[in-house]
C-alpha cells in the first residue's frame, strides 16, 4: 500500500459514521430525517420516498431517494457517512427486481407503484413471540401448495353439482 493510499484511508475511517443505518435496498420508501440549518438555529427535516438506487463504494457510498412534490419529482442524492442524516426509518419494504430503479423517473400515478415485499417486518417478527407464549399460528401448521385454488374450485363446482 503505498504512502498516499493510508492518508486516503485514515481520512475516511475518520468520515465514517459511527451509528448504523437500518438496512434498506432500492424500491424501499424511506423517510430520511435530515438536519437543516438555518442561522444558528438547526431543525428536522423528513424527506420520504422510494429509494430508486444505492451506490456501494466504501466510505463514499450513496443512496438516492425519490418523491413527487406538487407533481414533480424530486430526487435527493445522500452519502451514507453523512453527519447531516439523524436517522432513516424504513416504511415499506418493495419487490423489485433491479438493482437501480430509473425507470420510475417516467412513470407517474398507479404505474409508478411498487408492490410489497414478503419478508422480515414488523408484523412478522412479533410472530414467533406470540407462538412461544403458546398461541400456534394457523398459516404456518400448513404450507401452501401450488394449485390449491384450482383444487378448491374443482370441489366447489363438484359439490354444486
Amino acid at each position: 500500500m503505498t504512502a498516499s493510499q493510508r492518508i486516503i484511508d485514515s481520512i475516511e475511517k475518520a468520515q465514517r459514521r459511527t451509528t448504523t443505518l437500518p438496512e434498506f435496498r432500492p424500491g424501499d420508501s424511506i423517510k430520511v430525517w435530515v438536519k437543516i440549518r438555518e442561522g444558528e438555529k438547526s431543525r428536522l427535516q423528513a424527506f420520504e420516498g422510494v429509494c430508486i438506487s444505492r451506490a456501494s463504494k466504501g466510505a463514499r457510498s450513496t443512496f438516492t431517494v425519490r418523491k413527487i412534490s406538487y407533481g414533480v419529482g424530486v430526487e435527493r442524492v445522500f452519502p451514507d457517512n453523512s453527519p447531516n442524516i439523524e436517522k432513516i426509518d424504513v416504511i415499506q419494504r418493495g419487490r423489485v427486481h433491479q438493482a437501480k430503479l430509473y425507470y420510475l423517473r417516467d412513470l407517474s400515478g398507479k404505474a409508478a407503484r411498487i408492490k410489497e415485499r414478503e419478508g422480515q417486518n414488523e408484523n412478522e417478527a412479533a410472530a414467533p413471540e406470540a407462538a412461544a407464549e403458546g398461541a400456534e399460528p394457523a398459516a404456518a401448521a400448513e404450507p401452501k401448495k401450488k394449485g390449491a385454488r384450482k383444487e378448491r374450485n374443482r370441489a366447489k363446482k363438484a359439490s354444486a353439482a
